[in-house]
């Protein structure tokens, strides 16, 4: 039978014996809504990317799967997100990856008033396959907490990048706010250089009214900036663009809809798409055009050498509600991938849900979400909101689909209402030889459910 499951919240024994060899969610009756299908819900071997894949599911517990959906291997923490470490980078041990280790105890007591109090990570390190901690890193911040969220990376000489909080007062604002910042980390824990969101906002291009809803935002969590990455190896570098130097960092502002790299060296912003675009067309334009209006976006980074489309940029554009003035969610919204020239400003290819077949919604999540570029073309995506994850081919083809069977308290939720979902923050493919030997995985075809029925 095809590898999917049924999450149920009612089933009688008379169902239960016609569905006789499909597997149950472990909590059915917790489930939402009341019948979804789990799992690998399609997938083409032959036109899909081979690989396992590596997220943290809503049941705070973290994942390796196979194309399969078969559980490869589980840690029992969460990431925010949580990543593989190439064996490069670790003298050649396979299986390494970064986690949140330890959470911060109480509820959003470290935080500001209004705060999100899911953002309590106490330290952030590094796990082997047998789950020994290698390095872990917290108790020395300057607030004896990580406050790690949303991004991080292992650096070549063994150091860490950190995406984290700090509560403070910023230049010209009008209360204290949740500020984003990054710490660079020595390999022995000491910090040795640190940037700030809130002493740059002058460089962000906000105009002088948007500065002041900004400086007034209602929300502490004022930028919240979801992405934080080393820019990378690229050919613009080469060219002599010194702005796309591979160790500066791109970052990219949900509640402000821009995208910026940052120079390592003096901290300054040195280019940025947004937060000012055109608005979005009513009907998709035909490739190449103008960059228009990303609303939200997540996991913006150039596409690595070696790739199709190596050094353009590629972005998950979520179409949510995010702006100063906010853009409100559209009636018939539906989100996009974007990749674009960063030179030019061009989007060279993009995907929505018409570009298989479906209405604009049917692809779409407010919130969260992940995309990457693969080895054969086709692009990984995490539609975070809806815990699926799909490939497609250049021209949309779907060729392999997931949905998280993983579920857990949704955030926000209120002690008189509990809420559950199967939400994925971000996904990441992992090569084969990454693990250590002996580990299997399999790779066989699964036909839709709605093909099967023609």
């Amino acid at each position: 039978m095809a590898s999917f499951r049924f999450r149920l919240s009612t089933f009688t024994a008379g169902t239960m014996a016609l569905c006789a060899g499909i597997a149950l969610h472990p909590d059915p009756a917790k489930a939402v809504p009341s019948v979804v299908p789990t799992g690998v819900t399609r997938y083409d071997p032959a036109k899909a990317y081979n690989s396992f894949l590596l997220f943290s599911g809503s049941d705070n517990h973290t994942y390796l799967i196979d194309m399969n959906g078969h559980e490869v291997r589980q840690w029992a923490q969460s990431g925010f997100p949580a990543k593989y470490i190439d064996p490069a980078l670790v003298q050649g041990q396979k299986g390494v990856i970064g986690l949140q280790l330890s959470e911060i105890r109480g509820d959003g007591t470290h935080k500001i008033p209004g705060a999100t109090a899911g953002f309590r990570n106490r330290t952030f390190g590094y796990v082997d396959w047998s789950d020994r901690t290698l390095w872990e890193w917290g108790l020395q911040s300057p607030e004896g907490n990580a406050r790690q969220h949303h991004d991080w990376a292992r650096l070549p000489d063994g150091g860490t990048l950190l995406l984290a909080n700090q509560n403070r007062s910023i230049p010209g604002g009008a209360k204290p706010v949740l500020d984003d910042v990054i710490y660079d980390i020595a390999p022995d824990g000491n910090i040795r250089w640190t940037w700030k969101a809130g002493d740059h906002l002058q460089e962000f291009g906000f105009t002088g009214s948007q500065l002041q809803l900004v400086l007034h935002a209602e929300n502490p969590d004022y930028l919240h900036i979801n992405n934080m990455q080393l820019v990378g190896d690229n050919h613009w570098y080469r060219a002599g663009d010194r702005r796309f130097a591979p160790d500066n960092i791109m970052i990219d502002s949900r509640e402000a809809n821009f995208i910026a790299i940052l120079d390592r060296h003096t901290g300054k912003v040195v280019w940025r798409l947004g937060p000012n675009l055109p608005q979005r067309r009513r009907s998709e334009p035909a490739v190449p055009f103008p960059v228009d209006q990303f609303v939200g976006q997540h996991d913006a980074h150039l596409i690595p050498e070696g790739l199709p489309g190596a050094g353009n940029l590629i972005v998950f554009d979520n179409q949510g509600e995010a702006g100063y003035p906010a853009r409100p969610l559209q009636v018939a919204n539906g989100s996009r991938i974007l990749e674009i020239n960063p030179v030019t400003a061009q989007v060279v290819w993009q995907y929505t849900g018409e570009n298989s077949g479906g209405p604009p919604w049917s692809f779409y999540s407010s919130f969260i979400s992940s995309v990457d570029r693969l080895p054969n073309g086709n692009t990984l995506i995490d539609e975070g909101m809806n815990g699926r994850f799909f490939q497609v081919t250049p021209t949309g083809e779907i060729v392999w689909e997931y949905v998280s069977p993983y579920t857990g308290e949704t955030p926000g939720t209120s002690p008189d209402r509990p809420t559950r979902s199967n939400w994925v923050y971000r996904i990441q493919p992992v090569p084969y030889d990454w693990t250590p030997s002996g580990v299997t995985h399999t790779e066989t075809a699964v036909v839709p459910a709605f093909a099967k029925e023609k």
